[in-house]
C-alpha cells in the first residue's frame, strides 16, 4: 500500500514524524503553492529562503532513495493550492493514505482534517516531535494554573530536559533567570561582528530569479541574499553564533543601534522555525559553551530561555486558545495601520530604523519588534488584525503559531493578559536608554507636549488614560496611575491634546 507523505515548507527536518516508518513505495509530496505565498504578502526574502530550502531538502531526500514528487511554483500544471496538489498526487500515485506532521497554523490543520471527507482517503496527522513540549503536554500543564506565566513553564522545561540543571536539582548558578545582567545600554561604537554570507548555487539562483519575477511587488528587498538554505549551512550559522557571538549576547541582547540590524543576535530563528535546526541541539550546544568556559552564564541562560522557554510557551498558548485567540481584541484597538509601516517614511528615527531593517533583511531583532514597532502599535491603538498580518508578512521567521501570540498577546495586550502580566507599554525614555536612535532624531525623548516632543511620550499617557477602566486594577500599574493623577487636570488635558495631534499627523503621513 502506497502512502502519500506531505512535507510542508517549515518541516525540513530528516527527523520529521511524517517520514518515520517510510516504506520504499511511499511517495513524498512537496509543493510550492501561490496561495501560501500570498495569503499575506510575504517578504520576498522569506519566499526565496523557503523555496530554496525546500528544493534542497527534496534533493537530499532523493539522494537518500526516497520517491519525491515536487511541484515548483512555475510548473504550468501547478494548481496553486495544497489540496489540489494532494488530490493530483493521490490520483497519480494511487496512494491509500495521507501522512503529515501537524502544521503550525490552525487554518492548515482544519484543511487537513477535512481531507478525509473531501479526498476520500484516511489522513494520519502526527505530532511534531521536534518541539520539546507537545500540545497535549502544554494543555495538561495549563489546567492547574490560574495564570500561564512563561517563567514557571520555563522552569518546568529546564527540569524536564535537564538543561542548565545541577545534580542536586538546583538551577545552574543558583537562580533561574539572569535577566538583570542582560539589560545594558549600548556603549558608544557598538557594532555587529561580520556575519556569514553563503555562496549561492544554481538552485538558489533560480529561486531568486523566480521570486524577483513573481513577488517584486511585495514589501521588502530580495538582495542581498545571505540565507543558509540547507542543514549544513544552518549548522555553520549556529556554530558561528555559539563560538563568536554568544559570549556577548547577554550583555547586548536588548540594545538597539542605528544601522545595526543584527548586533550579537543569533539569526537562527528562520532556520529553527523551518526545521533546518532542532531546538534541543541548539540548547545543548549553548549549555556546552558554558560548561567549557566559553560563554558566561547570563548569556547562555538568556539565550536558552528564548528557545526552551519562550518559543515552546508561545506555541502552547497558540494551540491552547485557537481559534478564539486570533479574534481577541481586549483593548478594542481599531486604528488603521499607517503607511510608514510599509515605507519607513517617518521622522521617528527608531520606527524608521526598525522598518528599514525589516525591509532590507526580513529581520529585526526582538526588542525592536516589541518595544519599537510593537510598542507604537500598542500606544496608537492600531488595529490588532492589521498589525498581526504585517508581522506575519514581513519577517522570514514568522509563522502564525509564533507570530500571533507574540504580536497579539505580548506586543498589543490584545489577549487581555493571557501572556503578559501587564501591557508592554513604554515611553520614549525607554528607547533613549536602550538605543542611540534618539541622538539624531528630530523628536526629543525628554519632552511630552512641545512641538518637538517624542510621540511615544504623549501616546504613552494617552494609552494609559483611555484604557484606565480596564487597566487600573492591574497589580503592576498603580504607580503609573498615581503619577497620572498627580499631573493635574490641566497637564492631563495638554498631554491628551498632544496625543490627538500625533494621531492626526500619523493619519496624514506627517509624523
Amino acid at each position: 500500500m502506497i502512502n502519500l507523505r506531505l512535507i510542508l515548507g517549515d518541516q525540513l527536518s530528516p527527523s520529521i514524524s511524517s517520514l518515520e516508518d517510510a516504506k520504499p513505495d511511499d511517495v513524498i509530496l512537496m509543493c510550492e503553492v501561490i496561495e501560501e505565498a500570498t495569503y499575506v504578502p510575504h517578504h520576498p526574502k522569506k519566499i526565496a529562503f523557503l523555496f530554496s530550502a525546500m528544493r534542497h531538502f527534496a534533493k537530499d531526500l532523493k539522494a537518500k532513495g526516497y520517491k519525491v514528487r515536487y511541484t515548483t511554483l512555475d510548473d504550468p500544471k501547478n494548481s496553486g493550492s495544497f489540496e489540489e496538489e494532494v488530490r493530483k498526487a493521490i490520483e497519480i500515485t494511487d496512494a491509500k493514505k495521507i501522512i503529515v506532521t501537524e502544521p503550525g497554523e490552525y487554518r492548515l490543520l482544519k484543511i487537513m482534517e477535512s481531507w478525509k471527507n473531501s479526498l476520500g482517503i484516511p489522513v494520519d496527522i502526527r505530532s511534531d516531535t521536534r518541539f520539546l513540549c507537545t500540545i497535549k503536554e502544554f494543555k495538561i500543564w495549563s489546567e492547574s494554573r490560574r495564570q500561564l506565566r512563561m517563567e514557571y513553564f520555563y522552569r518546568d522545561m529546564r527540569i524536564r530536559h535537564s538543561i542548565l540543571m545541577e545534580k542536586n536539582g538546583k538551577p545552574t548558578g543558583g537562580q533561574w533567570n539572569f535577566d538583570k545582567e542582560n539589560r545594558k545600554s549600548p556603549p558608544q561604537g557598538l557594532s555587529s561582528p561580520k556575519r556569514i554570507s553563503h555562496v549561492k548555487d544554481q538552485i538558489t539562483k533560480d529561486v531568486l530569479d523566480l521570486v524577483k519575477e513573481r513577488f517584486s511587488h511585495h514589501f521588502g528587498n530580495i538582495e542581498p541574499f545571505h540565507y543558509a538554505i540547507n542543514r549544513e549551512q544552518a549548522l555553520l550559522e549556529l556554530n558561528h553564533f555559539i563560538t563568536k557571538l554568544l559570549p556577548f549576547f547577554g550583555d547586548y541582547q536588548d540594545c538597539m543601534v542605528a544601522g545595526e540590524p543584527y548586533l550579537y543576535h543569533s539569526l537562527i530563528s528562520s532556520y529553527l522555525n523551518a526545521g533546518l535546526l532542532i531546538p534541543l541541539e541548539i540548547c545543548n550546544k549553548a549549555e556546552e559553551a558554558y560548561r567549557l568556559g566559553k560563554a558566561p552564564l547570563n548569556a547562555v541562560e538568556g539565550f536558552i530561555r528564548q528557545i526552551l522557554g519562550w518559543r515552546e510557551y508561545v506555541r502552547g498558548i497558540y494551540w491552547l486558545h485557537m481559534p478564539e485567540y486570533g479574534k481577541m481584541n481586549y483593548l478594542k484597538a481599531k486604528e488603521p495601520i499607517p503607511g510608514f509601516y510599509w515605507t519607513a517614511n517617518t521622522k521617528m528615527t527608531c520606527v524608521a530604523e526598525a522598518i528599514r531593517h525589516t525591509r532590507d533583511h526580513a529581520y529585526s531583532h526582538h526588542i525592536q519588534r516589541l518595544m519599537v514597532t510593537g510598542n507604537f502599535a500598542l500606544l496608537a491603538g492600531l488595529d490588532v488584525q492589521q498589525v498581526q498580518e504585517w508581522y506575519l508578512a514581513v519577517y522570514s521567521d514568522a509563522y502564525e503559531w509564533v507570530e500571533m501570540p507574540n504580536t497579539l498577546g505580548m506586543a498589543l495586550f490584545g489577549d487581555g493578559g493571557i501572556m503578559g502580566s501587564k501591557p508592554y507599554a513604554a515611553s520614549g525614555k525607554y528607547i533613549h536608554k536602550m538605543s542611540n536612535f534618539c541622538d539624531k532624531c528630530p523628536y526629543n525623548p525628554q519632552e511630552t507636549t512641545t512641538n518637538n516632543a517624542c510621540p511615544f511620550n504623549a501616546l504613552y499617557w494617552d494609552f494609559m488614560a483611555r484604557n484606565q477602566e480596564k487597566l487600573k486594577q492591574n497589580h503592576r500599574l498603580p504607580y503609573v496611575y498615581a503619577i497620572w493623577k498627580k499631573f493635574g487636570l490641566e497637564k492631563q488635558k495638554n498631554i491628551l491634546a498632544k496625543a490627538r495631534e500625533i494621531i492626526t499627523f500619523m493619519r496624514e503621513g506627517k509624523l
